[in-house]
């Protein structure tokens, strides 16, 4: 089920399964439920996955699998991934009954029929909700309503009942509770609000690049938002959001389905402007994007090659430092976004680095991937009604005040025999509780697995992993990080008279 308001809850199907069971004289075993999480696709799908893997491995103690109707396979948007999964399961032996269907998958052409006709309404019937949602989203940001997300530097998300009343102010991982009520953004405190200004002048006025201004402000200690560190990145963001001169866009990026995110043009985003109360005057703003729009002038693909060319013949080396460092060139990123990487680039104009700076490439990512998978931990444990305090200099959360967890993001390692390793690293200063160590795939593009390891159980400074590792480490290894996360969850304790 992907959530409680609805008939698919798992109770309801736990008593239609255990009622069909009685029936048919069955005696139900085991039981795999996935609550909360939708049925578009199967890497989330953790008990799915494990009964799978069970029938697959030759684990299955039992012979029939009751399943509530067709839909709870999934809702997949290609109704043959349902039908492959039941097929695994008969192939080894095991039947699959519908407790909720009128009609006994016994394998006869109405049968067939109808579970076909049913697999294709369960995928559609995800496309029309995703339409009617994004519909209702696209109203609610016209009429000048937040619609999930972080406020930002300086904002702060303020809760208002269906009359606009106030309601008071949502902090960080708290949610509205109540479905008539409404978020919009608000200015935050004034020492906020004046940190923000002040990026504007030092971008506009003392023309200080982004990078310029993050080191100006960690020099004197301002913490940026939830006490982390100033990036370039996160100064580039607050000059270049339309919120900070109370402008509500939506639709820059479209994750529909849970299919391929895809940056949306202008010409597709949804907003409202003068929706809130502005924190930065329009004049800055326009002046800002002025100057940001000058600088990523669009370049042809020969005009950057012949730069690059000319750059290369006058250093006679080449490297995202020497390229950022010349002022009426693109930028080192714009050479990666245009032609994939540096080092392609680099093929381009006939370059060859003299060692191989492909690894660099995978770090700079992974060092990019990193703040966001922190950020989406966090997210996660604080939606579950735990509690973590992030610090920023070290990057080591700590969960309901009673241990400390280490994120490390290990890239994946090919020996000159074909095989394939990880890295990873302990903190040996900090000491954290648990660190969480994730594993890339061979590419490096998409996260394969996770290992939570116990400080108290990890006797070495670093491991070295392989694909199979054995019990003593793979005993660690987990698919997803919901088993940290039900380990962050908290639990009310009643008092005895």
């Amino acid at each position: 089920m992907s959530t409680d308001h609805q008939k698919y809850s798992t109770e309801n199907q736990s008593d239609v399964i255990r009622a069909y069971a009685e029936r048919r004289n069955l005696t139900i075993v085991r039981t795999y439920a996935d609550e909360g999480r939708s049925g578009l696709r199967v890497d989330n799908r953790e008990a799915l996955t494990r009964l799978i893997g069970d029938v697959r491995d030759g684990h299955a103690d039992f012979d029939v699998i009751l399943v509530y109707d067709v839909s709870r396979w999934g809702r997949f948007q290609d109704a043959d991934e349902s039908a492959y999964y039941e097929f695994i399961c008969k192939e080894a032996g095991i039947q699959v009954r519908y407790c909720a269907e009128q009609f006994e998958n016994d394998g006869s052409l109405a049968s067939t029929i109808i579970k076909n006709m049913k697999r294709a309404m369960a995928g559609e019937y995800s496309r029309e909700l995703s339409s009617k949602v994004f519909a209702g989203q696209c109203r609610l940001i016209t009429l000048g309503f937040r619609q999930g997300g972080p406020p930002g530097y300086g904002l702060r998300r303020a809760l208002i009942d269906e009359h606009r009343g106030p309601k008071g102010y949502l902090s960080r991982g708290e949610y509205k509770s109540i479905q008539t009520d409404r978020v919009i953004l608000t200015p935050g405190p004034p020492q906020e609000i004046e940190v923000v200004r002040r990026i504007y002048r030092m971008f506009v006025v003392q023309l200080l690049s982004e990078g310029e201004i993050a080191t100006v402000l960690n020099q004197e200690a301002i913490p940026g938002e939830g006490g982390r560190s100033w990036t370039r990145g996160i100064v580039h963001q607050v000059l270049t959001n339309e919120k900070y001169i109370g402008h509500n866009v939506y639709n820059r990026v479209s994750f529909k389905l849970k299919q391929k995110r895809i940056a949306n043009p202008p010409s597709m985003w949804v907003r409202a402007d003068n929706a809130f109360e502005a924190v930065v005057d329009a004049d800055f703003f326009a002046a800002a994007k002025r100057i940001i729009d000058q600088r990523s002038r669009r370049f042809s693909d020969e005009e950057m090659l012949n730069r690059l060319t000319g750059l290369l013949s006058e250093k006679g080396h080449l490297s995202g430092l020497v390229i950022d460092e010349v002022d009426d060139m693109p930028s080192s990123s714009a050479y990666r976004n245009r032609f994939g990487s540096l080092l392609h680039a680099y093929k381009l104009v006939g370059y060859q680095p003299r060692r191989d700076f492909k690894y660099v490439e995978i770090n700079r990512a992974l060092r990019t991937m990193f703040p966001a998978v922190v950020a989406d931990t966090i997210s996660n444990i604080e939606h579950i009604g735990g509690h973590v305090d992030f610090d920023g200099l070290t990057d080591v959360l700590t969960v309901n005040g009673e241990f400390t967890v280490s994120i490390v993001i290990a890239r994946c390692l090919r020996t000159p025999s074909g095989l394939l390793r990880w890295k990873i690293r302990f903190d040996t200063s900090l000491q954290p509780d648990l660190t969480v160590a994730i594993r890339m795939d061979e590419s490096n593009d998409h996260i394969l697995d996770y290992y939570l390891l116990p400080w108290v159980d990890m006797s070495e400074s670093k491991i070295r992993l392989s694909e199979e590792n054995g019990v003593h480490l793979d005993a660690y290894r987990f698919d997803t990080l919901d088993v940290l996360f039900r380990l962050c969850a908290r639990t009310e304790l009643g008092v005895a008279a």
